[in-house]
């Protein structure tokens, strides 16, 4: 292959692998997704769909989206135009809080403000059977084949290893 037709090749796979990360940073999406670090909507500020893993997220401003939090909590004190969502966490309306979507908190429940409205169903689980079901349906559930399959390799390597030297009784 010649020099003009690697670098040809070069640059038409760096393209290919930038181009669509560069579109959508142009695109001027106000989505924020986080893990492991809350996320803070101020007063003042409008975004798209927020979601949050392992971390907890304080709407006071606008959403144009949705909101979700997987293991975390919610507190809303402005304006969310989808659903609202936390699985594993709590969701908690504010005075000022208003959802034209579902609510739905499992885990830790819906606590409302009797000000706050709420367009769609408000869906509150809470309890400890609701975290040992997330428990076994998010971590046991999705790694047991993963553990079925090395207790099927470890069976089969003692299996197949030979048996050792038969005990000697010495006498004497």
């Amino acid at each position: 292959m010649k020099l003009s037709q690697r670098v040809l090749l070069c640059s038409a796979l760096f393209l290919t692998l930038t181009a669509p990360s560069l579109l959508l940073a142009r695109s001027g999406s106000s989505d924020r997704v986080q893990f492991f670090q809350s996320i803070n909507v101020g007063p003042d500020e409008q975004v798209g769909d927020v979601v949050c893993l392992f971390c907890s997220i304080h709407m006071a401003g606008t959403t144009s989206g949705d909101t979700v939090a997987i293991l975390g909590s919610i507190v809303v004190d402005g304006t969310v135009s989808g659903d609202v969502v936390a699985v594993g966490g709590s969701i908690k309306l504010g005075e000022d809080a208003s959802v034209s979507g579902d609510t739905v908190g499992l885990g830790g429940g819906v606590s409302r403000h009797p000000n706050s409205t709420v367009k769609g169903d408000v869906v509150s689980q809470n309890g400890p059977a609701v975290f040992l079901g997330l428990f076994i349906g998010l971590f046991v559930v999705p790694l047991l084949p993963i553990v079925l399959i090395i207790w099927l390799v470890v069976w089969l390597v003692r299996r197949d290893r030979p048996a050792g030297p038969a005990p000697v009784a010495y006498r004497r």
